[in-house]
């Protein structure tokens, strides 16, 4: 990335001085703290899936919670927590998490090739804590999303750089931890990345499968878990869910409606990722606006969809913003976001159940401007394309 450039992005690429960094820990220990003081065990969500490794460990299964929504493997890589004790892990759990969506941001500005001593590098991590609601929302609930945020743009880092059967593990293991990215498997589908997605079904799989055989209910995610996500019946989990299959009836629009609304938009909208695909243009756009259009894709149909999931696809369209032709120059990008801006109260959504209507906006434009994005960038690279054509032939 040049720092020799006349606009905005320019003084953004220019290396941060010390004290922007010291705000930066600040921010980031004060929200991890926040979550130490008001918890008593790391955090709602993570406390789910430790409960069940100790249900485990006590000869019990799983899945007799019907909120543990995790494939067996996440059984065991919960057991370590299991055996700390509870001040232990309000701690440690809140920094791991923050430490996660770090991380996540870091590969997500190495895609883009900015510098990650650069003003942008900390003022987009103060940005994100402190101007995006879902960063505090998920560093409170400790969730597991944290993983996925982490490890899709460090699966894009490693296929960028051609190490694509790398990219395919890492996504696995995210997968095998919490399904989310489960979508990913179209991107290795549309680059025929054959070994990759290969590697990405085998991981979770295989996990998966020995963790079960030491389980009492082996299959307890195909008879119980599975059921429930595909009913999605849970009238406490659907005040916050924002989906638009979950959101509309809500609204008065029936079930089936809302439901054929979510499938055919989260269809336009992977249709939209392969055109992406397929048009390859110059700079780094391309891996992280696919996964984007994918991963919302998903977000538009699936039961549950919360707003902390955005954590997967935001940072990851931010990091591009100091790159030309961006999502993230996009104003229809801005404009989606400021629904999540903390402080702010808006009318008749004060009430904490009705969050979830911002959130599905949120989502909803999300697609939109991905998809409106492509379609304009599309545009202009035919032109330019008809241009060069035309000027090779004069």
């Amino acid at each position: 990335m040049s720092q020799c450039k006349s606009d905005i992005s320019g003084w953004l690429v220019r290396r941060a001085n010390r004290h922007l960094w010291v705000v930066v820990a600040a921010v980031l220990g004060a929200t991890a703290a926040r979550t130490a003081r008001l918890t008593s065990d790391g955090g709602m969500d993570n406390a789910i899936v430790v409960r069940a490794a100790r249900t485990w460990l006590a000869g019990g299964s799983p899945y007799d919670d019907p909120h543990f929504l995790y494939l067996p493997s996440a059984v065991l890589a919960a057991a370590p927590q299991a055996l700390l004790p509870p001040t232990a892990l309000r701690v440690l759990v809140p920094l791991v998490v923050t430490g996660c969506l770090v991380g996540g941001w870091v590969c997500a500005l190495r895609l883009h090739g900015i510098p990650l001593r650069s003003r942008f590098a900390s003022l987009g991590l103060i940005a994100l804590a402190v101007g995006f609601a879902p960063f505090g929302h998920l560093v409170l609930l400790s969730n597991w999303t944290a993983t996925a945020a982490l490890a899709l743009p460090l699966a894009l880092l490693l296929a960028s750089r051609g190490r694509w059967v790398a990219a395919g593990v890492v996504v696995g293991l995210a997968v095998a931890l919490k399904p989310l990215l489960a979508p990913m498997a179209l991107l290795f589908l549309f680059a025929r990345r054959w070994r990759a997605l290969a590697a990405m079904i085998v991981v979770p799989a295989l996990t998966s499968a020995a963790a079960g055989l030491l389980m009492p209910d082996p299959v307890g995610f195909f008879t119980r878990t599975l059921p429930f996500l595909l009913r999605g019946d849970d009238t406490f989990v659907r005040l916050y869910e924002a989906s638009p299959a979950a959101v509309l009836p809500r609204l008065g629009v029936p079930q089936p409606v809302a439901e054929a609304v979510a499938l055919s938009a989260a269809a336009v909208v992977v249709l939209c990722a392969y055109r992406r695909w397929c048009r390859p243009g110059p700079g780094p756009l391309r891996l992280p606006e696919t996964a984007a259009a994918l991963m919302l894709s998903a977000f538009l149909v699936s039961r549950p969809s919360y707003d902390h999931y955005l954590l997967v696809v935001v940072p990851l369209l931010l990091a591009g913003l100091p790159c030309a032709g961006s999502v993230a120059r996009s104003p229809w990008f801005w404009l989606a976001l400021a629904p999540q801006v903390p402080g702010v109260t808006w009318p008749y959504l004060e009430v904490v159940q009705r969050r979830a209507f911002k959130d599905a906006f949120t989502l909803c434009a999300l697609a939109f401007t991905v998809v409106h994005h492509g379609r304009s960038q599309g545009r202009v690279g035919r032109v330019e394309s008809a241009r060069t054509a035309a000027v090779a032939s004069f």
